[in-house]
């Protein structure tokens, strides 16, 4: 029904826009900038923007760019950039080739391809909770319900026995989707993980759709991929990107992987419908793509010494549940208080130290069942160890006058 306010006819948007969870990891953003024009120094823990530098690779292929127009790429990607994906997945045994694979405007738009080519309007994906919170933002764009399995931080946030996940399969659903190395857990699963989720797709007739956007980042265990799963090849996708690995986060290059005919029909049938993805963008990466440990493995061992920082001295804190992440660079930290989200909200709107302050992300946003993560926060250990430590002495001192506060 239409309003009328003051003669004026107000217009009403969608039941889906009403409904799309805002983000989790930006809700504060907008506080966080207002106390940097107050003078005080943030230190971001809330979003996986690293804060080393992009290759030089990158900024010498943009500058070696010479076209007399920038002219639309292919729908599915430019020739040189299908090619360097091919062998980026070649170097770690994974076979496709160009046919099988679409060029993305980043991970997120592999996986609403992905999300759109299997489900119809209201059909089901699994997913494991706590998990990448765009993935509620995903869903709502492409009209599918996420069904969430609950982890626990107990165990690291590995996967339950195949008959809990089991119980969750319903005539709905018809995926499901898991994050390895996990954002934003850290955890890797291991082989007998993923073969449960095989046993249980190949069972009912489900796909598997799987995010291995981390996939150098692995600390502790090995990565398994979907592609080491023959027998799934047809109902498996890889959703990756090129963001993390690389540090380049603004580039928005990933790519939806599959030797599923009829997705990569559709999929290109969707990419054709937003014409293409940014050309200059794809070109500048193709050098990384074809030599990824290089440019990769610096980036990975320095996370490892910041993995390792951020767990000493969040074991100092008292009160604090944590598992030692396994890869990636996020992590779920138990805080003792009742409502992370209002202690996240306090601690960049009123706290500071020394004209200093932290920004991280409240956990309740990762998970979808109600109540869930509500002491829970999640920590991207994305800055140098020093600046690690400070923000970590910060938190330290905010929780305690947090819960003092709280008790006068």
């Amino acid at each position: 029904m239409l309003k009328v306010n003051n003669k004026k006819c107000v217009l009403p948007i969608s039941k889906r826009a009403r409904e799309i969870q805002g983000s989790p990891i930006r809700k504060l953003a907008a506080i966080a900038e207002e106390r940097k024009k107050q003078g005080i120094h943030v230190y971001h823990l809330n979003i996986g923007q690293p804060d080393l530098p992009t290759p030089e690779t990158v900024f010498n292929m943009i500058k070696s760019v010479s076209r007399k127009t920038i002219e639309y790429a292919p729908s599915n990607g430019l020739p040189e950039a299908l090619t360097a994906w091919k062998r980026y997945f070649e170097h770690y045994g994974i076979h496709f080739d160009e046919s099988e694979m679409i060029v993305t405007t980043g991970g997120s738009e592999a996986i609403i391809f992905a999300m759109s080519c299997i489900c119809d309007p209201g059909d089901e994906i699994i997913v494991f909770e706590p998990f990448y919170t765009n993935y509620n933002g995903f869903a709502s764009i492409a009209n599918v319900n996420l069904r969430p399995i609950p982890l626990t931080i107990d165990n690291g946030f590995h996967l339950p026995d195949e008959e809990v996940i089991e119980s969750y399969v319903n005539s709905r659903t018809k995926a499901i989707l898991f994050c390895t190395p996990s954002n934003p857990t850290g955890t890797v699963y291991k082989k007998e993980e993923i073969e449960r989720l095989v046993s249980i797709a190949e069972r009912h007739g489900l796909y598997l759709l799987s995010d291995e956007a981390y996939r150098e980042f692995v600390y502790e265990g090995k990565m398994i991929s979907i592609a080491d799963f023959p027998s799934v090849h047809d109902r498996s996708v890889i959703l990756d990107s090129c963001s993390k690995r690389f540090n380049v986060c603004g580039s928005r290059i990933g790519v939806l992987a599959t030797h599923n005919k009829d997705i990569i029909s559709s999929a290109l049938r969707f990419a054709q419908a937003r014409l293409s993805v940014a050309t200059i963008d794809q070109i500048s990466l193709v050098p990384l793509l074809e030599n990824p440990s290089y440019y990769a493995q610096p980036i990975v061992d320095e996370f490892k010494r910041r993995r390792d920082v951020i767990c000493s001295n969040l074991h100092k804190i008292s009160g604090v549940t944590l598992y030692k992440p396994e890869g990636a660079f996020y992590m779920i930290v138990g805080l003792p208080v009742k409502n992370s989200d209002d202690f996240c909200r306090w601690l960049i709107e009123e706290f500071d130290d020394k004209g200093e302050t932290v920004l991280i992300a409240p956990g309740c946003g990762f998970y979808a069942t109600p109540n869930k993560g509500l002491n829970e926060v999640r920590i991207a250990y994305v800055l140098e160890s020093k600046h690690l430590e400070r923000a970590l002495e910060i938190i330290t001192l905010a929780l305690e006058k947090y819960r003092n506060r709280k008790i006068s």
